[in-house]
């Protein structure tokens, strides 16, 4: 799976100095399945429109935007539910967990809609992380950077070919980031998927061999 980006930029970007970015200013961009990419920016810069752009829920910019070589306005509903359940994972910024449902319920939620991982290999991810023993509380009640661990699994449960991750280890301390994205690596390898993960500052993070300035 491709996707490529064609002088591409999300409309309120066109009011802000994108000179220098490898993104908004590149002719043609091609991320490939099986690659790592972060892309590191102050706030402002567009990190998020990026990924929701590629993940078909923003469609106010100019440009191309295409998944092997098709272009994602022409997808129709339900094609992007199949996209987004079999092609694309998403850990949004936001976390969109339901407060009132367990840890476990809302990773479980997910999982039963692919069945993709065992109870097993879910409890095995919740012990890597640490968070298995806040497994059966509500997650509204959980610190940001758990919540945000509960997110990571939730994505992984499903299959992909592409995992967009947003800020996902904004809340982590350096540790608990490290760890989380071990996971997300040897699961995106697992599936020889590629990663898009934004990042505010320079992470440090082993074996990327991508990195975009915005």
């Amino acid at each position: 799976m491709t996707i490529r980006l064609e002088k591409m930029i999300p409309l309120p970007m066109l009011e802000q100095d994108t000179s220098g970015s490898e993104v908004w200013e590149a002719e043609s961009l091609l991320l490939e399945q099986g690659k790592p990419y972060v892309v590191e920016a102050p706030s402002g810069r567009g990190k998020t429109s990026l990924l929701s752009v590629i993940y078909g829920i923003r469609t106010d910019y100019q440009g191309v935007v295409s998944i092997d070589d098709r272009d994602l306005s022409s997808f129709t509903s339900k094609e992007w539910s199949l996209i987004r359940k079999s092609k694309l994972s998403f850990i949004f910024q936001g976390l969109e967990l339901f407060d009132d449902l367990t840890a476990l319920e809302n990773i479980q939620l997910k999982n039963r809609m692919t069945a993709h991982h065992s109870d097993e290999r879910i409890m095995e991810m919740a012990r890597v992380l640490g968070i298995d023993p806040f497994l059966q509380r509500k997650a509204g009640i959980l610190s940001f950077g758990q919540q945000q661990r509960v997110a990571i699994i939730r994505a992984l449960c499903q299959p992909f070919n592409f995992l967009l991750a947003d800020e996902c280890f904004s809340h982590m301390d350096r540790e608990n980031s490290l760890t989380a994205y071990q996971l997300i690596r040897e699961e995106c390898e697992a599936r020889n998927a590629g990663l898009i993960l934004t990042s505010l500052n320079e992470t440090g993070l082993p074996n990327i061999d991508h990195s975009l300035r915005l």
